[in-house]
């Protein structure tokens, strides 16, 4: 939404607004860098990574990580 905005977002701006580790952030730019999908040292994305999260706009992803299972003590 920045890019579109004219803005550009930086590594503590997405911290905060992702309220996530800056190590977790980091990485998942480095790995969006090496896949051609954001040129990291602009922080904006390439046509295809541009391309991709405008058709991911409004769509639900799935969870990155499966939700706890319960545990049940045998009685």
């Amino acid at each position: 939404m920045a890019q579109r905005e004219g803005r550009s977002e930086t590594l503590d701006s997405l911290v905060e607004k992702l309220r996530v580790r800056r190590r977790d952030v980091r990485g998942t730019l480095t790995l969006l860098h090496r896949q051609g999908m954001l040129d990291v040292l602009h922080m904006r994305l390439t046509l295809s990574g541009f391309a991709i999260g405008s058709a991911l706009i409004g769509k639900t992803l799935p969870a990155l990580r499966a939700a706890p299972r319960a545990s049940t003590a045998a009685a």
